[in-house]
């Protein structure tokens, strides 16, 4: 039985593992070795000990757990780029991989959803690396792209496409 509930700092240090090794799962494929590895758990505990820390109303971060663990999470918050005419921003959605494709990122994006609602967001957007095949999962919600742009990851540079929701009401209509 898996359970949905708002981060606290508590959970910074499992968080971060779970950014790290799915960040090294998901891009294994994706990305050059070397901006790969650029991402080390010493700065995401560090980077999410401080979200944790300084939680901010406009921003969320939710974990999915069973008795045992934590097994995924999601952030997001206002939308970081002001060149979209979207209010909202999923920043980070990862699981471990055993615990994938069981439904669980789908409940994660609806309480998040919801949590945006709630706090007066009316759409959201994400970005993902344009070859990540995870673009399907955003797709099968309704989610529209919208936009590219390059980005650089450690030392390469890579396309992104960003995917819109251009209203919350509709995505949670979309979701189970």
């Amino acid at each position: 039985m898996f359970k949905v509930r708002k981060a606290s700092y508590e959970d910074a240090t499992a968080i971060a593992d779970i950014h790290v090794s799915s960040w090294k799962s998901t891009y294994t494929d994706l990305l050059d070795e070397k901006d790969l590895s650029n991402i080390t758990y010493e700065n995401r505990r560090a980077l999410w000990e401080t979200v944790l820390r300084m939680q901010k109303k406009e921003q969320l971060t939710f974990v999915i757990h069973n008795e045992e663990k934590i097994v995924g999470f999601i952030s997001g918050g206002p939308e970081r780029t002001k060149r979209f005419n979207y209010d909202g921003e999923i920043y980070t959605i990862y699981l471990l991989d055993e615990f994938q494709k069981l439904g669980l990122g789908t409940r994660l994006l609806k309480v998040f959803s919801e949590g945006m609602k709630e706090i007066g967001y009316q759409s959201i957007l994400v970005w993902i690396l344009t070859q990540n095949p995870s673009s399907r999962f955003y797709e099968r919600y309704q989610a529209q792209p919208v936009g590219e742009e390059v980005s650089t990851i450690g030392e390469g540079t890579y396309q992104e496409t960003a995917y819109g929701w251009d209203n919350i009401d509709q995505l949670l209509k979309n979701l189970p």
